[in-house]
């Protein structure tokens, strides 16, 4: 397994770059959003860890580049520790959030499981609902002929929402597949997305598909 490691602070780079190849993984550092975001164009990693605060490139730009062409796991590290951050973060792509400072043992257990993650990945089918299509082995979206452009943590919420096609998901249980994470709970980040989602593939069309049980949840279904 290897693993990138994109962080300025030299002591916190020395420190999990060690106790990582110790732990038996390929390790490769950058010290700057730019060289981090040329490794990881260059070598394919199973795991990129990313600071925030980035000289030349912040952490937000290079997840940003990353999440255009690559579905590669990405745990942020990082001091900012604020809500409105580590939801960022987590729209922009990032599958864990770690905040300094941290315990190795920690952050050694999250790399684990975000490894664990990957390789559990199948070649998926190919999902159907009336006239939209989600294609998650090419992550392609359609609306009957039209293409969808999607972000990614949108087409995690689409591809939930699909797969249990029927069922009504409450709120909660959308924060906890889609995101990997509990939220503090007057966070409001399922209803934006879900927003954002209706707009792409609901309100240009004239059958909705999304459709929301207050005080429950949401269910995506073909209702005549």
């Amino acid at each position: 397994m290897r693993i990138l490691i994109v962080e300025d602070e030299p002591k916190i780079a020395e420190y999990v770059q060690q106790g990582l190849t110790e732990s038996g993984y390929i390790v490769d550092h950058a010290a700057t959003g730019v060289d981090g975001l040329h490794l990881s164009q260059q070598q394919a990693y199973d795991l990129i860890i990313l600071d925030v605060n980035l000289p030349e490139l912040d952490g937000w730009g290079v997840l940003e580049h990353i999440r255009r062409n690559s579905s590669t796991r990405v745990m942020m590290l990082t001091a900012r520790g604020r809500l409105a951050d580590k939801i960022k973060g987590l729209d922009l792509g990032a599958d864990d959030y770690l905040l300094k400072p941290f315990e190795f043992p920690e952050l050694l257990a999250r790399v684990r499981t975000l490894l664990r993650r990957s390789e559990q990945v199948l070649t998926p089918e190919v999902l159907k609902v009336a006239d939209l299509e989600l294609d998650p082995g090419r992550h392609r979206a359609f609306r009957g002929a039209q293409r969808i452009d999607l972000t990614t943590k949108e087409f995690a919420l689409l591809h939930l929402l699909m797969r249990r096609s029927g069922e009504v998901m409450s709120r909660t249980q959308i924060i906890s597949l889609v995101w990997d994470m509990n939220f503090e709970c007057d966070t409001n980040v399922v209803e934006v997305s879900i927003r954002r989602l209706r707009a792409k593939i609901d309100e240009p069309f004239d059958n909705r598909l999304i459709h929301t049980l207050r005080g429950v949840g949401y269910v995506l279904e073909e209702r005549q």
